[in-house]
């Protein structure tokens, strides 16, 4: 009787400990949505208003913390990881001393993770210099899949549950109601249609009555999650093909985009297919 009071007993704290893990993780994961979707009161990401998704230009700054090998800036452009998305690399200089910027990372501030801070002092005045090649991949890649998901919901009836974007490819995972139907080529040729159809890709600000009430918008499940003081979302429109809560970088217009290519698709359980692809640039 000892030995299964015993077990049960680490039974039972293996379980507490398993769901105050997931309760952890469920506010992690509700913090970083908000902060990806621009509407938690933290530090403004500027990147969302005042910067392009691509080729964005060196910007002026100061430092105004420094924790670690971790810089705050006073204001900052850099795309910090988010929804899916990688975050911004690059470099941060003060007259002739740079250091490597690593990928920007979200928080209460973005934390821009240098190689090293030695000679870097708050109060100094930088320059920040995004990395082109990255951050414009990854643009293009996020906007590319913001047309996948979209053509389809279109074509299948296909709900993106989940999406990993990065440099060289991207995975989405895809639930269908019926994964059957599903042909790859179809898809690719419908998504690189609309990729050489120059659409305009638009950025707004609506309130959630609005994108919960628009019968067009797509991904809309993730709103409950949201508290109901959060009045106002980003919302990114690529005219006529998708409407959608997002707070990631993006381009202007689909010919800045490049075909697509589906490398790969892999069952992940009943229902549900992850689509890679690759873009012709890359």
């Amino acid at each position: 009787m000892i030995g299964l009071d015993h077990t049960f007993r680490r039974l039972r704290m293996t379980e507490v400990l398993l769901m105050t893990l997931k309760l952890l993780l469920r506010r992690y994961y509700l913090m970083n949505l908000l902060i990806f979707l621009g509407c938690e009161k933290l530090q403004e990401k500027l990147h969302m208003t005042q910067h392009p998704g691509i080729n964005p230009p060196p910007f002026n700054t100061i430092i105004s913390d420094i924790i670690d090998n971790n810089i705050i800036l006073n204001e900052s452009y850099c795309y910090p990881r988010g929804g899916g998305q990688q975050g911004d690399t690059g470099t941060i200089r003060k007259n002739d001393l740079q250091t490597e910027l690593l990928e920007t990372m979200p928080g209460e501030s973005i934390i821009h993770p240098v190689v090293s801070t030695q000679g870097f002092e708050i109060g100094d005045e930088v320059v920040c210099t995004i990395n082109h090649e990255r951050r414009n991949k990854n643009t293009t890649m996020h906007t590319v899949q913001h047309i996948v998901s979209a053509i389809a919901n279109d074509m299948f009836l296909a709900e993106t549950v989940g999406n990993q974007i990065s440099e060289e490819y991207t995975r989405i995972d895809l639930l269908f109601p019926d994964r059957d139907k599903f042909n790859s080529e179809d898809l690719q040729q419908a998504v690189n249609d609309i990729i050489k159809s120059n659409k305009d890709v638009k950025i707004h600000k609506w309130d959630r009555e609005r994108i919960l009430n628009h019968e067009q918008m797509r991904h809309t499940k993730f709103m409950d999650r949201i508290p109901n003081t959060v009045t106002e979302l980003r919302v990114v429109e690529i005219m006529d093909v998708d409407l959608c809560p997002c707070g990631g970088t993006h381009v202007d217009n689909t010919s800045n985009l490049y075909e697509m290519n589906i490398t790969n698709v892999k069952s992940k359980g009943a229902g549900k297919l992850r689509i890679s692809y690759s873009l012709n640039n890359h």
